[in-house]
């Protein structure tokens, strides 16, 4: 992009906004099943974009210069502490970065010349992230492959002297089940314990207030020390909003950043982050305010019922099979003579997003859909979509890759491919990346990913990422 000569007009920009954002998927209204969370109340969104907007400006570099920060920050904290077990909290800018200060924590306090996180397969690859960052080895233990749960003696079995933190997750995203917290926690007795409640700590309270059979999993729990909670996800407030909690101040201390190694301003940092827009904060604040008790436990109603229908609706369509018995409101579906990827094409082509999950440790690929609180209204909607791609799937039959593609991927040093090159190497198999090309059918790339080993896949991700946003 190159700066217009002259200002242009609010007007203009808006028009211009509109535009660009013409092929996005739409962020309300339920069909789309990943990334975004509707609680189909019109008011309580904009009473979170009023306040966004209002903290926009302030900064939460300095809590002394805008103590409006502090206050809501603890309003915020003290209410997840108040539904997760207390504990001493963050506000963060997302799980991520939750889940990076849990690391940091960890790291910090334990000290160990070769500090290693033991974790489920199934456990949130921002824990790989955060270990990348900050030099931590990663050892991944198998979950049970009827449940998708990890098991506690597995484990304690991965721990050694070295082990900083253990995590588990309350539920797994892939399948949203919930790991056994109170048996990994007795069974690591002494070993800093985390709990990865990025999507279930604001939904699982609400559900079983609702009536589901939801186990202990938060700081109530003996042995828990650390557990993450997304607000922008089933807290419905604006992105990006998570709360880190922690069951020892000294803890959170640990999470901390302080530098006076040099001559300007005060540096202390709670977060990865030194300066920030509030207006995160503003939103999360506002938006709890808006919902209060009863809004929180009326969605948890309705996404509860929503999930019961849906797994059921599932159940009765041909060839498709629900994976675990999900205890959270994500669910995920497999095929049997139904090729998932091309399901999830065909669901697109028909208006709606459903997220396709690649096979791995032994769990198949997969569709997995985040039930939120305006699924409901909308439910019967989807499961005919869903239906009715099925059986247009199953007409069309399986991805046919070109013989020898898999493994012409599998061989190539992309090191040695320009962006070009790859470019035009992904178009020859009919995914055209080049700019003006419009959204290529994702199930040929989906199989492709599919075939390849995460070292592979993760490479072509690079690759494809750095390709789409170009210079």
């Amino acid at each position: 992009m190159n700066l217009p000569p002259t200002g242009r007009t609010t007007e203009d920009l808006l028009a211009e906004v509109a535009r660009l954002k013409e092929h996005d998927l739409p962020v309300r209204g339920g069909q789309v099943t990943a990334y975004v969370y509707d609680t189909g109340r019109a008011g309580v969104h904009d009473a979170a974009t009023r306040a966004y907007l209002e903290m926009l400006e302030v900064n939460c570099l300095d809590p002394t210069a805008f103590p409006s920060v502090v206050e809501m920050e603890r309003q915020v904290v003290g209410a997840v502490a108040d539904l997760l077990g207390g504990g001493h909290g963050i506000f963060t800018s997302g799980g991520t970065e939750s889940i990076m200060l849990a690391v940091k924590a960890a790291r910090d306090r334990a000290a160990r010349p070769r500090p290693n996180l033991v974790l489920p397969v199934t456990a949130h690859p921002a824990f790989h992230k955060a270990a990348h960052y900050l030099g931590v080895e990663v050892k991944t233990v198998p979950v049970d492959l009827e449940t998708y749960k990890v098991r506690a003696r597995d484990v304690a079995g991965a721990t050694d002297e070295d082990t900083i933190l253990v995590v588990a997750s309350a539920p797994s995203y892939p399948q949203g089940v919930i790991d056994p917290i109170e048996e990994i926690a007795a069974a690591v007795d002494g070993v800093p314990f985390h709990v990865d409640a990025c999507v279930g700590g604001w939904l699982l309270p609400w559900l079983r207030e609702a009536g589901a059979d939801v186990p202990p999993f938060d700081l109530s729990v003996p042995g828990v020390t650390s557990i993450s909670c997304d607000l922008h996800k089933f807290g419905y407030a604006p992105k990006g909003a998570s709360v880190l909690l922690f069951a020892d101040p000294a803890l959170r201390r640990k999470a901390y950043f302080a530098s006076a190694a040099w001559p300007g301003y005060t540096i202390i940092n709670a977060t990865v982050q030194s300066s920030r827009s509030a207006g995160p904060l503003g939103g999360a604040w506002a938006t709890l305010q808006a919902l209060g008790r009863d809004g929180y436990a009326e969605l948890g109603r309705a996404t509860l019922e929503a999930t019961r229908r849906l797994r059921e609706g599932l159940a009765a369509i041909p060839g498709l099979r629900v994976l675990g018995e999900p205890e959270s409101s994500l669910v995920a579906f497999e095929g049997a003579g139904v090729d998932v990827f091309v399901l999830a094409d065909e669901a697109r082509a028909r208006g709606w997003f459903l997220q396709p999950q690649l096979s791995y440790a032994g769990i198949p690929a997969n569709l997995h859909i985040t039930v939120t609180g305006v699924t409901l209204a909308g439910v019967e909607a989807l499961l005919k979509v869903i239906a009715e791609s099925a059986e247009a799937a199953r007409e069309r039959g399986p991805v046919v890759l070109p013989d020898g593609l898999v493994e012409l991927v599998a061989g190539l040093d992309l090191e040695t491919i320009d962006d070009a090159a790859f470019a035009e190497l992904s178009a020859s198999v009919g995914v055209d990346l080049r700019p003006g090309a419009g959204q290529p059918e994702m199930a040929v790339v989906n199989t492709v990913l599919d075939a390849l080993p995460a070292p592979a896949r993760e490479a072509v991700l690079v690759r494809f990422l750095s390709v789409v946003y170009g210079r």
